[in-house]
């Protein structure tokens, strides 16, 4: 999808340096690979914002299933994560704008419900989520873990809410 200057599309594997960010998370990068893989296989949706001139400027994630059916049951619910746009880029209109194409898609998709987690630090992302349409509904530990780029075991502690949205009602699902 093309928005007046950004493209919104889904990412390749040639794009995995560049949501590293200059090196900001570089952390990520085998969690990236595996995200990817994931996609590979139908279980994930990696979206990412490109800027002529500029490259990759916001990225979007999607699990589509998940152990958690809380968040992603590969059926009704998906779950959003990873979301993150350059500073420089921000209040632009280009996070909503994703936000807009992952639920268009997801809605292809026959989904119905989209859940996400919002750090409690994190106001202005709440704010944004909730001008979207989507609603606290719980609070989560945001505990997590995950293999940085030399191997070692890093545990997150983001405590959040959780948020959810329905974008599809069920009469639209009956012909589905």
């Amino acid at each position: 999808m093309k928005t007046e200057q950004i493209t919104i599309r889904q990412a390749t594997q040639s794009d995995l340096p560049a949501l590293e960010w200059d090196g900001e998370f570089l952390h990520f990068r085998r969690l990236y690979d595996e995200i990817f893989q994931s996609m590979c296989s139908g279980r994930a949706v990696m979206w990412v914002i490109e800027l002529p001139g500029q490259g990759i400027v916001g990225q979007l994630f999607v699990q589509l299933s998940s152990s958690r059916t809380e968040l992603a049951d590969g059926h009704n619910r998906a779950y959003i994560y990873g979301f993150r746009i350059k500073p420089t880029y921000r209040r632009q209109g280009f996070g909503s704008q994703m936000m807009a194409v992952a639920e268009e898609d997801l809605r292809q998709r026959n989904f119905r419900w989209v859940t996400l987690n919002v750090a409690r630090d994190n106001p202005q992302a709440r704010r944004l989520y909730e001008s979207l349409g989507y609603r606290v509904v719980a609070s989560d530990p945001g505990k997590w873990s995950y293999l940085d780029h030399q191997g070692n075991r890093r545990n997150v502690l983001e405590p959040a809410w959780r948020m959810e949205k329905m974008i599809q009602n069920e009469a639209a699902c009956v012909n589905a």
